[in-house]
């Protein structure tokens, strides 16, 4: 338990405004900027998505609302624990309170239980997250040419064969419920070097130190660039200023391009 080689870049708790080892690589606010849902339905697609599934040990079926396969706590952790944003359920847990609300209105709960109506604290913004590619290998086969032209370079061209740079992209959208003006974008991004098949050929001797960088699944990658998008997203976000309303009777009442 705790195992820091098992760990992502998203680390640590959150209760309130109280969090516990969160990682010293995530922004933080002095306050929050207002109430934050994460927008779940994203999930539905990744089943269409088939290069993405094997990072989350997808095995045959799918589940929309599988924890293993969602990008989604792992935002909502890192929103909680940078106190930029409130965050409110929207997800599976949503569907928890409306069924706890049908048991009370149906008589089956407690008296006293106190589920009624007004209780529920709303949305201010919705943050929907991408995973824009995901690559085992982005070297390809240009890595095995490493040496090719180097004399005596055979064995350089063996290692080159060995190595490969894993890659990942996200990027994050930010709408306000309200008015549904997008408030915010940013992109995040991750990489690792896999240099693991060089032990194998020349031992360990020198290239100790060189351990760590011989397995990184895809899902920590995934994670770090969801992380580094989202810290973008809080840097753009603290200097916010709105965009300059168009039309004759403000936004949305027409726009500066016409047509004849």
């Amino acid at each position: 338990m705790g195992s820091q080689h098992a760990k992502t870049v998203a680390t640590g708790s959150a209760a309130g405004s109280t969090t516990e080892n969160a990682s010293d690589l995530l922004e933080r606010c002095s306050e929050p900027l207002g109430t934050l849902a994460v927008d779940e339905s994203y999930v539905q697609h990744m089943q269409n998505v088939s290069y993405l599934l094997p990072a989350w040990g997808v095995n045959g079926t799918f589940n929309p609302y599988s924890s293993n396969l969602s990008v989604i706590p792992i935002l909502r952790l890192l929103a909680q624990q940078s106190n930029c944003f409130v965050v409110v359920g929207r997800g599976w847990d949503y569907e928890q309170m409306m069924r706890e609300r049908k048991l009370a209105h149906s008589g089956e709960l407690r008296k006293h239980s106190k589920m009624g109506k007004g209780q529920m604290v709303a949305a201010d913004y919705s943050l929907t997250p991408s995973i824009t590619f995901a690559s085992n290998n982005a070297l390809g086969g240009a890595a095995g040419l490493i040496g090719a032209f180097i004399p005596g370079g055979h064995l350089l061209g063996l290692l080159g064969s060995k190595i490969s740079n894993k890659q990942a992209g996200s990027v994050l959208t930010m709408v306000d419920n309200r008015s549904g003006i997008q408030v915010a974008a940013a992109e995040g991004s991750s990489s690792s070097w896999d240099i693991g098949g060089l032990f194998g050929m020349l031992g360990s001797n020198g290239l100790g130190g060189l351990s760590g960088y011989s397995n990184t699944p895809r899902g920590k990658l995934i994670v770090a660039a969801l992380m580094d998008g989202f810290n973008n997203l809080v840097k753009v976000t603290k200097h916010y200023s709105p965009q300059v309303a168009t039309g004759p009777h403000g936004m949305g009442t027409g726009g500066k391009l016409k047509s004849k």
